[in-house]
């Protein structure tokens, strides 16, 4: 792993900026390793124990979090309607510039994923990476085995709009809940199959991304990091 300077860490952990990282580094705030650090310009890599004013740092280049998005919430930057979901995050999150992974309507709720690096978020969002996004939804009517093949068999809009085969798996104790699996992400997609099939969608949940599945503990509106073999896992 190459060396980086000292405060540029600190300063890209989000909890500092740079002149707030070197200060501390200055007034001996600062331990790698535990051994205090004194000199901003100081190499270390990024896998050390960096720890500043008593906070463990990550120093990691990049993040990845998964958010259980409540509803009323967008995935934009801005919106005059619901508040962004960036606003969620802890501030030092925030500084660090994190971004969804693709969109969630203001209405979906579920499994959201988070980071600050681009490369990670083009791959999962890439329509050719085929990653299956599944979808937990409740219609206003009962869903039937003709629908299955529907789906299965793929969806062209009456606007020309073509969709990829998608899973259609119906609760058998309630015909009006059901889970799609997508392959693609499109605008609205599930949304659309669902009204393909005469249906209108009253809730819509995500609850996994490839093979990482929506944490049960986290309450509307929480976090966690994403584990290193879960991170691996979406892309199985």
């Amino acid at each position: 792993m190459p060396l980086e300077r000292l405060d540029k860490i600190l300063a890209g952990s989000g909890y500092y900026t740079r002149s707030q990282a070197r200060s501390a580094i200055l007034a001996g705030a600062v331990t790698v390793d535990g051994l205090p650090v004194r000199r901003p310009e100081t190499k270390t890599d990024r896998a050390s124990r960096i720890v500043a004013r008593g906070q463990v740092i990550d120093g990691a280049e990049f993040v990845y979090y998964m958010m259980n998005k409540p509803p009323d919430t967008i995935c934009a930057t801005e919106d005059g309607a619901y508040p962004a979901v960036t606003g969620l995050l802890p501030r030092h999150l925030r500084a660090r510039g994190l971004f969804p992974v693709g969109r969630l309507d203001a209405d979906v709720t579920g499994l959201l994923l988070l980071t600050d690096d681009g490369s990670f978020a083009h791959r999962v969002t890439a329509p050719r990476s085929e990653i299956r996004k599944v979808y937990e939804v409740q219609t206003d009517g009962s869903l039937g085995t003709e629908d299955v093949r529907r789906l299965a068999a793929g969806v062209v809009l009456a606007d020309g709009t073509a969709y990829r085969p998608a899973l259609l798996e119906i609760d058998d104790a309630d015909l009006s809940r059901a889970f799609v699996t997508v392959t693609e992400g499109k605008y609205h997609e599930v949304k659309n199959l669902l009204a393909a099939c005469g249906r209108r969608v009253l809730a819509m949940r995500r609850v996994s991304v490839g093979g990482l599945e929506l944490d049960g503990s986290l309450a509307p509106g929480g976090i966690r990091p994403i584990l290193e073999n879960e991170i691996a896992s979406i892309f199985l």
